[in-house]
């Protein structure tokens, strides 16, 4: 382990939180479990995002006492793709535990091995 490890810890918990997320959403096979692996790696990916968009000893881009110097502000771009990112991650989740939600009214279980199962007895 560098030193930059330790320099950049966020983004390095962001990576870990990822790869649990990403491990939890292919080891899993319960949809809740899966769609709650989806949403640690989406916070994940906001997390390096706002680790990537702050800078140390700036403020937020708001004109304040007539500095108009790029040197004092942050970027918004990052601030502005994580609050976008924020509102269509909880669509998604939405879109998806209601589609679980009638998965499990169709064939009472969450198990996506026992759904299969069921999907082949069928003949889909």
């Amino acid at each position: 382990m560098g030193p930059n490890l330790f320099i950049n810890y966020g983004e390095a918990v962001a990576m870990l939180l990822f790869g649990i997320g990403f491990g939890n959403l292919l080891l899993q096979s319960n949809l809740i479990k899966k769609i709650i692996g989806l949403n640690i790696m989406d916070t994940a990916i906001y997390l390096f995002l706002a680790e990537k968009g702050y800078i140390a000893r700036r403020i937020a881009p708001i004109i304040v006492d007539g500095i108009q110097d790029m040197d004092h502000y942050i970027n918004p771009i990052p601030s502005g793709l994580v609050l976008t990112g924020i509102v269509v991650s909880v669509s998604v989740s939405a879109l998806m535990l209601s589609l679980t939600i009638r998965l499990y009214k169709r064939y009472h279980t969450l198990d996506l091995d026992q759904i299969s199962k069921q999907l082949k007895k069928e003949g889909l």
